[in-house]
């Protein structure tokens, strides 16, 4: 039997969350597939799936973005597919906050807030802990619940979070929810 690629979900594409988990593959290990870039989303699940079997090592990182669409966006559709392929073994997601409109949301197992807290709560956009208990709001998150992930860590918007989560930080924020969604798997 084949060996299910190990993926980690993160529903943000825009261009500062592409450098930042480029930047956390090369500094903890790993695949950033950066063409799955992309605000919203433009390559389809099958197309992610293809890309993901190609990578050189696991845990293979992956990023959807549904650029505020209303309902099921593209972001959500490549998601789905994405994580209930055979092939393909989703060991976390990291949930993104953003200013919806459309108040999207999900369960969270955990938040880290923009100072690298542990919280119960939510996190908005900028990192701060918010008063829903562990549910985040975000604009690519509605379907995670649905998809049986095992571990699903709540963060700010991925580097920024007024520049703690910078590239010229280290994005401390970014790396310490993937650490947490490794070590639970069991691959730290």
């Amino acid at each position: 039997m084949k060996e299910r690629r190990k993926v980690i979900l993160i529903t943000d594409g825009d261009e500062f969350a592409k450098r930042t988990i480029e930047l956390i593959a090369h500094d903890i290990g790993g695949s950033c597939i950066s063409a799955s870039q992309g605000n919203p989303t433009i390559l389809s699940g099958e197309e992610m799936v293809h890309l993901i079997k190609k990578a050189h090592s696991d845990p293979v990182y992956i990023m959807f973005d549904d650029s505020g669409y209303i309902g099921e966006g593209p972001g959500e559709k490549a998601m789905t597919f994405v994580a209930n392929h055979p092939d393909i073994e989703v060991i976390g997601a990291i949930a993104v906050a953003s200013r919806t409109h459309h108040e999207e949301w999900t369960k969270v197992d955990v938040s880290i807030d923009r100072f690298g807290e542990l919280t119960e709560y939510g996190v908005d956009k900028s990192g701060i802990a918010d008063m829903d208990e562990g549910r985040i709001v975000g604009d690519t998150v509605y379907c995670l619940e649905m998809l049986n992930i095992p571990f699903i860590v709540g963060i700010g918007d991925i580097g920024k979070m007024a520049r703690i989560d910078s590239i010229k930080a280290g994005s401390p924020i970014t790396k310490q929810a993937v650490e947490l969604i490794l070590e639970r798997s069991g691959m730290l």
